[in-house]
C-alpha cells in the first residue's frame, strides 16, 4: 500500500474513531422515574460502553503511532525486527505495526 493511500485510510479511521468515543463519552439523558431493572440494565449498558471506550482509545493509540510511522518514514516495517509488514497484512490492518511473526510473539506473551 503506498503512503498515500495509507494516510488516507489511517485519517479516516482516525476521524470514525473520534466520533465513536465522543458518542461513548456522552453524558446519559437522565431520567427521573427508573425501576430498579432499569438502573440494572443503565449499569450494563454503561459497562458496555466503557468496555467499547477503552478499545476504540487503544486503536486510536495504534493509529497514531501509525501515523507517526508514515511522517518518520518507518510505516511498514516491523516495529520489533524491522522486516517488511506483508502487504496484505496493511491492507486488512493499516495500522498494523509489526510482521505476522513478530505479531505472533507479541500475542503469545499477553
Amino acid at each position: 500500500m503506498d503512503d498515500t493511500t495509507a494516510r488516507e485510510r489511517l485519517e479516516s479511521m482516525l476521524a470514525e474513531l473520534d466520533r465513536s468515543i465522543g458518542v461513548l463519552r456522552g453524558d446519559p439523558v437522565p431520567v427521573a422515574d427508573r425501576s430498579a431493572a432499569d438502573a440494572g440494565s443503565d449499569l450494563t449498558d454503561s459497562d458496555r460502553a466503557q468496555a467499547m471506550l477503552t478499545v476504540a482509545t487503544t486503536h486510536r493509540s495504534a493509529i497514531v503511532a501509525a501515523l507517526k510511522r508514515l511522517e518518520e518514514g518507518t510505516y511498514g516495517d516491523c516495529v520489533d525486527c524491522g522486516r517488511p509488514v506483508p502487504e496484505g497484512r496493511l491492507e486488512a490492518r493499516p495500522e498494523a505495526a509489526r510482521c505476522v511473526q513478530c505479531q505472533a510473539k507479541q500475542e503469545r506473551r499477553r
